[in-house]
């Protein structure tokens, strides 16, 4: 048996190099090996931080009897969902087909042209090894039915209809979308729907953007003091398992904290106060400790588990408590973090329901307790750098690191923009994911390109260096040319990527912003900085299928929501000139990203004079048209609000740039 998995990118193909399992990784070696022993495949598809794929691997993959089952019968293709989301996409779709479900671990079995005619999630082994048997009995006793099945399956994915578009969302529209989150949203508890819940990153955005405190504010304050945000160590779990974020599924993952990261930087600035401000700098600290690698970029995801038991690392008893802390502050914590056997075995999840009385005390209880989590065993960190999400890292860092004066996040945003630029770059493409600097070789999807431009034009708009915006632009000519459908939309791969069963398009958001959303946003802000009518019409067309979603199904259009609240406002463009090392424009621009509104793009330079001259690290075509005639007011460094390019008045202090930005 080779393993074929030892050169592998992706932690968790590596996690399973040593099974019995004669795995390979998806290419088309493994489909040649099906045709040529005309065997089915058997296609599982997981991620390093999911709990019941570590489940089902110790329970089948590692075992000796299963295993010989796999490799006798089946050629086995083991997929990173994180590596590989068209894979993921598509097999994902067959399974709720099937099923009416879906999840991870995704177990499919497949005909050697990778038509999927049996799927499911997570098996236990011994009814897995049952089904392993009755599938092979099944292929060799009636394997033309088995390829009729597999034909149908594709033939009625394919046929499904796309989600039909509308015209641009007008006010209106965006008024159901928030009678319609009205109606889900759990007014006692926060956030939408019930158990499990999964943090509305995108809704929250849209919530905030249209002014509507009472949904956004309950939502995040809940958030930040249940259990699944770590009051030790910053940062935000998956999911709650419950309705009111009491216990969490404690792998921690990097979009999530993303984007969670900049919803809470929003709150503050629109006046969500202290609570808005400590969770947004804990969990840039956190992201910066915990999830940055050597290279400058940040890894995926942290595992649920430690030493094999989901939560170890992270649930608490009264007596740790107080052996850590002392009778009379371990009594205290157990009453302030509501240690009362809120997980499993008398263990806690620490919340904080309440601001403790004692800052102090406070800190210092919080600093002893994290020192002593220290010396546990980690959960298991799954390092690979993946383009889309580190896209939204950039972007979030790097407007965090400019509200709150962190210049340290805004140059750990501006390493991983140099990290992708340099690895994940190759003539103009991107590739997906790196580990160590080396990259992958799976190709960037539209969520790739779409997120890696967003966060390039938000670090342009904090730095003022012309050469992120031009790649931003680089990399959104690629989304137009290569994933348009014609329609309007976009697909999730491009015309030159590898041809599956059927090519993945889905515009509605998941746990994170659909590419297709994405896109928009990228789309819409390089336009409002470029003056490109191109960009601005195709982030237009984009948002069509938003006008459709609001109505009835508004959680899953949020982040589209929130791009077509900011189109409507314009988006608001701010040009501030003068030179870079005049604190009067340091503060102009602070001012202009500090404003409550929505979308608001920001160009910055010395002036339009200045554009280029004898820097030839400042082409003429790298200079955003938005600075286009514009120049300082005198010596004064001054301020441009504009919408569509035209522009008021320029403006020379702070509190005249905010009375135009709230005019």
């Amino acid at each position: 048996m080779m393993n074929r998995l030892k050169d592998a990118t992706s932690p968790y193909l590596l996690q399973h190099a040593d099974n019995p399992v004669d795995w390979h990784p998806w290419g088309e070696e493994a489909f040649a090996e099906a045709r040529r022993r005309d065997v089915p495949l058997l296609i599982s598809v997981g991620y390093s931080a999911c709990h019941w794929c570590h489940v089902m691997a110790h329970e089948s993959f590692e075992d000796a009897a299963t295993a010989r089952l796999m490799n006798e019968h089946f050629v086995n293709i083991k997929v990173d969902r994180e590596e590989r989301p068209d894979v993921d996409a598509v097999y994902m779709g067959a399974t709720q087909a099937m099923t009416h479900q879906g999840g991870w671990p995704m177990t499919v079995f497949a005909t050697p042209d990778g038509h999927p005619f049996y799927c499911g999630t997570y098996f236990p082994r011994h009814q897995f090894q049952r089904l392993l048997t009755e599938v092979h009995n099944v292929w060799t006793g009636d394997k033309e039915t088995v390829l009729r099945q597999g034909a149908k399956v594709v033939e009625a994915l394919n046929t499904q209809t796309t989600l039909p578009s509308g015209p641009l969302p007008g006010a209106d529209t965006l008024d159901r979308a928030i009678a319609n989150l009205r109606e889900t949203f759990d007014a006692a508890e926060g956030g939408f729907g019930g158990a499990p819940k999964f943090p509305p990153s995108m809704v929250l955005e849209f919530l905030l953007r249209s002014g509507e405190r009472e949904m956004s504010g309950k939502t995040l304050e809940a958030m930040a003091r249940g259990g699944m945000y770590d009051q030790l160590g910053g940062g935000f779990a998956r999911y709650s398992v419950d309705a009111a974020w009491v216990v969490p599924h404690f792998e921690k993952m990097l979009y999530d904290n993303a984007l969670l990261l900049r919803v809470y930087t929003h709150w503050w600035k629109a006046g969500g106060g202290e609570l808005a401000e400590r969770v947004a700098l804990e969990t840039a600290d956190w992201l910066l400790r915990e999830m940055r690698t050597p290279e400058g970029g940040f890894a995926s995801a942290l595992d649920a588990d430690s030493e094999g038991v989901e939560g170890k690392f992270y649930v608490w008893t009264p007596e740790e408590l107080r052996a850590v802390l002392g009778d009379d502050d371990g009594r205290w914590a157990t009453e302030l973090f509501d240690v009362t056997g809120t997980f499993e075995h008398g263990t806690s999840v620490l919340q904080l329901p309440d601001d403790p009385d004692d800052p102090a005390r406070y800190a210092s209880v919080r600093e002893r307790l994290l020192a002593a989590r220290e010396r546990r065993v980690r959960p298991g960190r799954d390092d690979k750098v993946v383009a889309s999400w580190n896209g939204l890292a950039i972007a979030a860092l790097a407007e965090t690191g400019l509200v709150f004066e962190r210049p340290e996040l805004v140059a750990a945003a501006t390493d991983a923009a140099g990290l992708l630029a340099g690895a994940h770059l190759v003539d103009g493409r991107l590739l997906r994911t790196s580990r160590d600097g080396r990259a992958g070789t799976n190709d960037g999807v539209l969520d790739d390109y779409a997120n890696v431009a967003e966060g390039l034009i938000t670090l342009y708009g904090v730095t003022g260096e012309a050469r992120w915006l031009r790649l931003a632009g680089t990399l959104l000519d690629t989304v137009l040319d290569g994933f348009a459908d014609g329609a309007g939309g976009f697909y999730d791969t491009a015309d030159d990527a590898e041809r599956l069963f059927q090519r993945p398009q889905d515009p509605t958001d998941n746990a994170t912003p659909s590419g297709q959303y994405a896109a928009a946003g990228a789309l819409l802000s390089y336009g409002a900085l470029t003056g490109s009518t191109r960009h601005r019409e195709a982030a237009h067309a984009a948002l069509g299928t938003v006008s459709v979603l609001a109505g009835k199904h508004a959680r899953f259009a949020g982040w589209g929501l929130a791009v077509a609240r900011a189109a409507l406002d314009g988006p608001v463009e701010v040009a501030v000139v003068g030179p870079p090392d005049d604190p009067r424009t340091a503060a102009l621009h602070r001012a202009a990203l500090l404003a409550d509104v929505p979308g608001v793009v920001v160009a910055l330079g010395p002036g339009d004079g200045d554009r280029g001259s004898g820097d030839p690290l400042v082409p003429r075509q790298a200079y955003p048209a938005l600075l286009e005639g514009r120049q300082p007011v005198g010596e004064a460094p001054a301020a441009y609000v504009c919408r569509g390019f035209t522009c008021r008045m320029p403006v020379t202090t702070v509190e005249d740039l905010r009375a135009e930005l709230a005019g």
